[in-house]
């Protein structure tokens, strides 16, 4: 067998090396775009006065000033964590959540501009509420502290916090709420229309409407 001159095999291993041919010449993969951070600022203007040209309309009709709503079918939204909120803005745009308002308005945004307001939104403060019925308070607190052990309803708090201030990228803040919007998001749970959260969906079952209602005026009431 012809063996390769030495000068040759030099300039073999050269070429393989140059143009790929060794497993030591494989091309590093591309870097990562950085991911781009959220405008507060662009969020707000959004927020406040919406897109005319888009016929995008102002957030602020609906959810009051600075996310503080003060009609009690639309929720509180200041204070909200920005990534439960930019969250909810892409699940009106998929059939686990369907709101004929929300969901047209969402995926007139682009994703950006959802981080964007959710930014916004969280860097708000946000308003107190208060508990009205004082005759189902009790029952509110009972269930939000310790749930309903018979029906394997776990208490509110175990994932919401002893003071409903959630826990960040995981659940939502809940303290201050309307009373009438946590009641309709806990019906819609129960009922199917709402199915953007498994777990919410098997407790709210297990719930009549009074003791919904009640935990809801509960965690008005709480700060």
């Amino acid at each position: 067998m012809n063996r390769l001159s030495s000068p040759l095999l030099k300039t073999l291993l050269v070429t393989l090396t140059v143009f790929g041919g060794l497993p030591a010449a494989t091309a590093a993969a591309p870097a990562a775009a950085p991911a781009v951070k959220a405008d507060p600022a662009r969020g707000g203007a959004l927020y406040d006065a919406g897109d005319p040209a888009r016929g995008l309309p102002a957030c602020v009709s609906c959810h009051g000033a600075a996310g503080n709503s003060s009609i009690v079918a639309n929720p509180k939204l200041s204070g909200q964590f920005a990534s439960y909120t930019h969250k909810q803005l892409v699940d009106f745009t998929t059939p686990n959540r369907q709101q004929p308002i929300m969901t047209t308005y969402a995926k007139m945004l682009t994703d950006a501009e959802k981080k964007d307001i959710a930014a916004w939104l969280a860097a708000q403060v946000h308003k107190p509420g208060a508990a009205k019925n004082k005759d189902t308070v009790e029952l509110g607190r009972k269930i939000y502290r310790g749930g309903i052990a018979e029906r394997g309803v776990a208490a509110c708090a175990s994932c919401h916090g002893a003071n409903a201030s959630g826990i960040p990228a995981q659940y939502p803040r809940l303290a201050g709420q309307h009373q009438d919007y946590t009641t309709a998001q806990l019906e819609a749970f129960k009922s199917g229309t709402r199915a953007n959260s498994p777990q919410m969906t098997t407790l709210s079952q297990r719930m009549s409407t009074a003791e919904m209602r009640a935990v809801a005026d509960y965690i008005a009431g709480l700060r």
